[in-house]
């Protein structure tokens, strides 16, 4: 039985979360506005009403943070602003955390990493953020870590799902207004559903709860396997019924961004598989149930 607050919660993932409430699992998901996690006595106020409820319903408190700064390109101009979400907000929730003792949750990025490796990234590689947005995220992940708080970072990938601008839904729009798309082929990652990932954090929070937490403290969690932004955007518009060689491939060279971003950041999962949580299933599968309307 767990009572679950989630800042950000009208984003994709805290979307998602709200979603899976049932009698079980009650989630409270304030939007951004509703709860500012850079203010540190709104967010005291929000842990300790948390703690409260859960304590008089004979719930066990959770926190799930879906608090993020995630304009990877605004991010390069307006970086301390993203700081003060991603790493001061992170270091703020993770304080009020510790001292009522509920256990934490924090969400991470691939972008942390460099993005030069040749094998999938585990829990415990060096950082090495090439953009504004990774290095604010990785000091949130230092903040969170260091707090004393009973806390876990999981790091995922390439999300997409309702309740935000996103990949799947760009790749819908241009489907319908252009005859050919060009598309990166030369970046690696995971799509990941945020369906699929809010159940894989519950299942976490459910393990921390019952005894079961994970020994190591940082965690991936993405749907299974690995592709080109170039062939997720070919498998959406298959998914669409339409041509995918409507889909052309070109550079990351040829479509510059203000943000660097990895040309490599796959995730591994086996750590999350080694701690007895449930893998995702493969992002394919996924997809096709996004796309359908599962």
């Amino acid at each position: 039985m767990l009572s679950v607050l989630v800042p950000g919660g009208t984003g994709q993932l805290g979307s998602a979360l709200s979603a899976l409430a049932s009698s079980e699992v009650r989630v409270v998901a304030p939007s951004s506005a509703e709860l500012d996690v850079t203010s540190a006595g709104s967010v005291i106020a929000a842990v300790n009403a948390l703690a409260a409820e859960a304590a008089e319903a004979g719930r066990n408190p959770l926190v799930i943070n879906a608090a993020a700064y995630t304009a990877v390109d605004a991010a390069e101009t307006d970086e301390s602003r993203a700081f003060r979400i991603n790493a001061d907000g992170a270091r703020v929730l993770a304080a009020a955390c510790s001292s009522r003792r509920v256990p934490l949750i924090h969400v991470s990025t691939d972008y942390v990493f460099p993005g030069d490796s040749s094998r999938p990234y585990e829990p415990e590689d060096p950082l090495g953020p090439r953009s504004a947005y990774g290095r604010t995220k990785a000091a949130g992940e230092d903040a969170v870590l260091g707090s004393g708080a009973r806390a876990w970072v999981v790091r995922t990938a390439w999300v997409y799902g309702a309740g935000g601008a996103n990949f799947v839904e760009t790749m819908r729009r241009l489907e319908g207004e252009r005859d050919t798309v060009s598309v990166v082929d030369d970046q690696r990652g995971s799509p990941t559903w945020s369906a699929d990932l809010a159940a894989g954090l519950l299942d976490l929070g459910r393990a921390v709860v019952s005894g079961r937490a994970p020994q190591r403290r940082v965690l991936h969690c993405t749907n299974a396997g690995e592709t080109t932004w170039y062939g997720f955007a070919r498998a959406v518009f298959e998914e669409l019924g339409a041509d995918p060689e409507r889909v052309k491939p070109c550079t990351t060279a040829e479509f510059p961004r203000p943000a660097p971003r990895p040309p490599y950041s796959v995730l591994s999962n086996e750590a999350w598989q080694q701690a007895g949580l449930t893998p995702l299933r493969p992002w394919r599968e996924a997809l096709h149930d996004y796309l359908a309307g599962k």
